[in-house]
């Protein structure tokens, strides 16, 4: 019967400095969204013409 070869790769964990830089990816997203909404919604109550259907 043939052995199975065990190979093993070394994980190495993230060091806390590049989790501090990195952030939360979720971030950036919702602060995009909430500026386009809130310039949307200026726009809006402005009376800007466009189409907004």
């Amino acid at each position: 019967m043939p052995k199975a070869a065990r190979i093993s790769a070394q994980i190495l964990a993230p060091t806390a400095s590049s989790e501090k830089s990195d952030g939360h990816p979720l971030v950036a997203i919702a602060l995009f969204s909430g500026i386009g909404l809130l310039a949307s919604l200026i726009a809006i109550l402005a009376g800007v013409p466009g189409v907004w259907y």
